[in-house]
């Protein structure tokens, strides 16, 4: 296995690499995003591994991308909400969601990013295609595309 850190390399893609350049960690984030909350939530949609998930969870909150909030007492249990530092890495998930869609998605893109003003598909420059303005996460929907899986 490739080690995870970039000590000998001074650039900002190596380190954010190393916090975020697994598959589980991106899609951890991507569902948190869409309002996944509760452990057993991501558990169900991502079908991952229990210590894997956790694992994430952890270097995310430790990472200051998640937060943990207490909702549930007598066994404690928690919430993990997105910080600013989270919630920044909305458009690198939609370049990659627009990137993959381009390239990656021959039956047509599984999920279709709108503009919930107008129906218009963000650009890749982050703008609605129909009406100019700029998007960020609470001005776009994520709608099932010509390319969603009949399954789910």
């Amino acid at each position: 296995m490739l080690p995870r850190t970039y000590q000998h390399q001074v650039c900002s893609i190596a380190r954010s690499l190393e916090l975020i350049g697994d598959r589980w960690t991106l899609l951890i984030v991507r569902d948190a995003l869409r309002g996944v909350r509760r452990f057993d939530d991501f558990r169900a949609r991502l079908k991952v591994a229990h210590n894997v998930l956790s694992d994430r969870l952890s270097r995310l909150t430790e990472a200051g991308v998640l937060e943990r909030r207490l909702y549930q007492e007598r066994p404690d249990r928690y919430e993990y909400h997105l910080t600013q530092q989270g919630r920044d890495l909305w458009p690198v998930l939609m370049s990659l969601l627009l990137w993959g869609d381009r390239y990656l998605a021959p039956d047509g893109p599984p999920l279709l990013p709108l503009h919930r003003n107008c129906g218009g598909r963000l650009t890749p420059r982050f703008t609605c295609a129909d009406c100019g303005a700029g998007l960020g996460p609470a001005d776009v929907e994520l709608t099932p595309g010509p390319g969603a899986s009949r399954a789910g």
